[in-house]
């Protein structure tokens, strides 16, 4: 049988990992707290980083489609030039031209 010191001093023992189990589950607790804060504010700053790449690209594109839109307009003023400067040079080929090109459009629209 086991003396009563033993036993007393097992109990002491128990005790004490007691202790530094709760202890030890206290400061896990808030090691959890804390990473999950760190990672919540992870996020926010990669959700806003992505946010702002976003605009900014948006922006980009937005610009550039601008930039195309206005040499698309040049250059469609650039051939109406040209148009209008062959018709003044050759007014009765330009007449038949167009004719032609009604008459091919007048058959296709048919079918």
């Amino acid at each position: 049988m086991a003396s009563s010191t033993t036993t007393a001093k097992v109990r002491a023992n128990d005790a004490k990992t007691k202790a530094e189990l709760e202890a030890e589950i206290e400061r896990l607790k808030s090691d959890v707290t804390k990473l999950k804060d760190q990672l919540s504010e992870t996020g926010q700053r990669t959700y806003r980083s992505a946010q702002r790449a976003a605009s900014s690209g948006l922006e980009s594109v937005k610009a550039r489609s601008e930039a195309a839109i206005e040499d698309i307009r040049g250059q469609a003023k650039d051939y109406e030039a040209q148009l209008e400067e062959a018709v003044r040079e050759k007014p009765i080929s330009s007449l038949a031209i167009a004719a032609g090109v009604g008459f091919v459009l007048a058959l296709l629209t048919r079918r």
